[in-house]
């Protein structure tokens, strides 16, 4: 057990050598030399009894670092909210770790951020059915997430459904699905995969089907490279209706099956303990949702 408190220019030195993912970075956030951060960072891995940062490229966090980085994360984000309750000035802009899946940053997110006053934010890309695990392993302060049960330690608010439709240029359908949306047609036609762990087009091909596929993939992690890849003929995708209306009034892409959108709901994840700083984010986010999400409340 600690009998002594732990020293926060320490901590604040582990915290910017796991967020910059170097000692020189860090050293260049903090305004000090490297050989500084290091000796601050070494201190804290003797205080501790163990070893904290594995040095590479980038340095990661030890699983004690984690919680130790987890910890300074904690307690600055009390002092933002202390210090906005009581009216004083803040020293520093604090550095909101947020997991967001993809498409939220390609058609809504960016707006919140933008309102959400003078935090810094570190904006951590990962599918909305996983986000919840950064939430749960303390990496981030808040996600969006498709989990509406409450992560211990965290509050929960829904956003609303981001809708989703089967699209490809007309040409593709005109090759791969002239003789309807058939099971087989899917088994064969190339479709546009986010990263493995996107589940869309699998779902949404399965509700098809009436069975689960295997079809051909291209993995194409971005949300603005998928709609270009439709676009071009190269597959179809599952595709964000805000990002592809346009292009379907104007016939440049066709739905699939019309009458199979898929909606996802979503929801907005935050840490109790950072809710004073978090604050302005959330209401921010929760009005952006409002302006581009289905809602259905």
């Amino acid at each position: 057990m600690l009998n002594d408190t732990l020293d926060y220019a320490h901590l604040r030195a582990l915290a910017a050598v796991l967020r910059t993912g170097s000692f020189d970075a860090a050293a260049a956030a903090l305004g000090v030399t490297p050989s500084a951060v290091s000796q601050r960072v070494k201190a804290l891995e003797e205080r501790m009894g163990t070893v904290l940062v594995v040095r590479g490229q980038p340095c990661t966090a030890t699983e004690a670092g984690q919680r130790l980085f987890r910890h300074a994360e904690e307690v600055a984000l009390l002092e933002t909210g202390l210090a906005r309750d009581l009216g004083g000035a803040e020293t520093t802009r604090p550095t909101l770790r947020i997991a967001v899946n993809a498409d939220s940053l390609a058609t809504w997110f960016l707006p919140a951020l933008a309102e959400a006053g003078d935090a810094l934010f570190e904006v951590i890309i990962d599918d909305q059915d996983h986000s919840a695990d950064l939430l749960r392993r303390g990496e981030v302060v808040a996600a969006v997430t498709a989990h509406g049960a409450p992560v211990q330690g965290c509050d929960t608010a829904p956003l609303g459904a981001l809708r989703y439709i089967a699209t490809a240029s007309p040409a593709f359908r005109d090759r791969w699905f002239g003789d309807g949306l058939t099971a087989e047609a899917l088994i064969r036609a190339p479709v546009l995969t986010f990263n493995e762990k996107d589940r869309l087009q699998r779902d949404w091909a399965a509700g098809i089907a009436g069975r689960a596929l295997r079809c051909p993939l291209h993995l194409l992690p971005s949300s603005t490279a998928f709609v270009e890849a439709a676009l071009m003929g190269l597959g179809w995708g599952m595709n964000p209706e805000p990002l592809v209306a346009g292009h379907l009034k104007a016939g440049r892409l066709v739905a699939l099956d019309p009458g199979r959108p898929l909606d996802t709901p979503l929801y907005w994840q935050s840490s109790r303990i950072g809710r004073g700083a978090l604050a302005p984010l959330t209401r921010a986010v929760r009005r952006a949702a409002r302006h581009t999400l289905r809602q259905t409340g």
